[in-house]
């Protein structure tokens, strides 16, 4: 099994790095980190078999690349740039061979899709205004789209940090992003990640910004929301920054987690049968300020890479309480930000 982290090429970090899982349970280790992917800025990919598709910071322009798996090297095979700063995330469909993107700098959200040699097109794309702008510093300079990905029924849904907003759409025949409706967070929560209940009926956002988690029932055919529950992601007792970044749930929809960048944890809540938390664990992360983390398609093992510190700590997870046993800490890979298993 492989791991791929790529993230910020600010410093000594080239692109997109592949480190191998070696040995089983607790003796299971991440060997060396080896660059396979030199590119600007790879702060968010997404692999469909022998594609991955990378965001790209490419000096005055941003955008995406896809590069292609040819005789054991990755080659880029195609790429979408355009003037200005790059996106954030990208979410991906590969039975549709779709593609989204958010670009939290320049408020664009765009639907791409490509073939099997990863040949790129844009299908289409809207742009947020700035109408319900937060009233914190990082979000009265505009609208800051952070998520960008389908929903259970097939529409798609954006997080805005900016506008304190959920935003929903549908592709049309003609490729047009039709707007739907919208749920709103509370003032300053700087909605920036989701994920869904197992059942479609229920979505978990968080706020980077209020480093909270809100709990929202909801309908896909009539588009009716009920605010259920919100929980904090740090202790009572921190006083310092933090920002909540990546969520993630669990398969069998028992357990959700977080990241906290600044009290540097993850954090995991049980999930209550009426969909209420309940927090069971905060773990540290043995680095500064972890953006993301994510696990292998049997959720047995964990990743998490800290962007300040340059390192990444792997974990073992019992499926049973949702809790996480730190089995290696100081893995050296440089800026990571996404973090992307792939399976043997």
């Amino acid at each position: 099994m492989k791991v791929l982290i790529g993230g910020y090429t600010k410093n000594n970090s080239k692109g997109i790095y592949e480190l191998t899982l070696s040995g089983k349970e607790h003796e299971a280790r991440l060997e060396n980190a080896n660059n396979i992917i030199e590119i600007g800025g790879p702060t968010y990919f997404q692999k469909d078999g022998d594609l991955i598709f990378a965001i790209n910071n490419a000096g005055d322009q941003g955008g995406i690349s896809a590069f292609k798996l040819v005789n054991g090297n990755y080659q880029e095979v195609d790429h979408a740039l355009t003037p200005g700063s790059s996106p954030a995330y990208i979410g991906i469909n590969r039975e549709k061979n779709l593609l989204y993107t958010a670009n939290y700098h320049t408020a664009v959200l765009t639907v791409f899709s490509y073939d099997n040699e990863g040949k790129l097109t844009a299908l289409a794309s809207v742009t947020h205004t700035a109408d319900t702008l937060g009233p914190r510093p990082e979000q009265v300079d505009g609208p800051h789209p952070h998520y960008f990905d389908e929903t259970p029924a097939g529409n798609l849904v954006s997080c805005d940090l900016g506008n304190d907003r959920v935003d929903f759409y549908r592709l049309t025949s003609d490729h047009k992003l039709e707007h739907l409706t919208s749920y709103h967070n509370e003032a300053g929560f700087g909605t920036r990640h989701l994920v869904f209940s197992k059942d479609g009926n229920y979505f978990y956002v968080v706020g980077e910004l209020s480093s909270k988690v809100n709990v929202v029932k909801f309908n896909e055919s009539t588009w009716e929301f009920e605010d259920i529950a919100t929980y904090s992601t740090i202790p009572e007792s921190w006083d310092q920054h933090n920002g909540a970044a990546a969520i993630k749930i669990s398969q069998d929809g028992k357990f959700i987690y977080v990241s906290n960048r600044g009290n540097d944890s993850l954090v995991v809540f049980k999930v209550l049968d009426d969909h209420k938390l309940q927090q069971v664990q905060r773990i540290s992360v043995f680095g500064e300020f972890p953006r993301d983390f994510n696990w292998d398609a049997s959720e047995r093992y964990v990743v998490a890479t800290n962007q300040n510190t340059n390192n990444a700590t792997l974990y073992l997870r019992d499926k049973a309480t949702g809790t996480l046993v730190a089995i290696q800490k100081d893995i050296t890979v440089p800026e990571g930000t996404r973090v992307l298993f792939v399976e043997d």
